[in-house]
């Protein structure tokens, strides 16, 4: 993968269930849902607002979960829960910015996902995306989902945009090097 693609990226959108999360649901008895995410991903997006890139993030989530919001109000990253079509959000998120969908880099995982990643320019699936998504991805994290994927793309555009070296050393946050 050219370090030029991610150079290009303007707008960063990800999924929410598996990108963000190890795609795993904790359910208490009282109905209520947890989820795993990667202290990783929250310092990459403080990463990205730090060296002040023109690059705006954004999560497109199916799920509508009340850990959604509560986790991307945290993160400081606008989201949509409950999208059915992401596709006609996605392509309306892009018009709103004045964007190409070649100006975008999405972050997928499952069947779901395929529709965006096929439209934009830098479709991107996580280690462990379903089998049925990983061809559609130009670049595959080495790292899964709730683990680092997102810091590892973060770094990747930080690195790319800026020309200082950011990737993420191979196995650097299953050996649990991150936070």
């Amino acid at each position: 993968m050219a370090d030029h693609d991610f150079g290009r990226v303007r707008f960063l959108v990800l999924d929410f269930d598996g990108v963000l999360t190890d795609n795993s649901v904790i359910v208490g008895a009282d109905g209520s849902e947890s989820v795993v995410c990667s202290r990783a991903d929250g310092m990459g997006f403080a990463l990205l607002r730090e060296a002040e890139l023109d690059v705006d993030v954004f999560v497109l989530s199916k799920e509508s979960n009340p850990v959604v919001g509560v986790r991307c109000l945290k993160l400081g990253v606008p989201y949509q829960q409950g999208v059915n079509d992401k596709v006609a959000a996605l392509t309306e998120l892009i018009a709103e910015r004045g964007l190409t969908a070649a100006d975008v880099a999405y972050v997928g995982n499952d069947v779901n996902d395929l529709g965006c990643l096929n439209m934009v320019g830098l479709p991107i699936v996580v280690a462990d995306a379903h089998p049925d998504v990983q061809g559609a991805g130009r670049f595959v994290t080495r790292t899964p989902g709730g683990r680092g994927a997102v810091r590892e793309v973060i770094d990747r555009i930080i690195a790319a945009q800026t020309g200082k070296d950011r990737t993420t050393p191979v196995g650097f946050w299953a050996g649990n090097g991150g936070a």
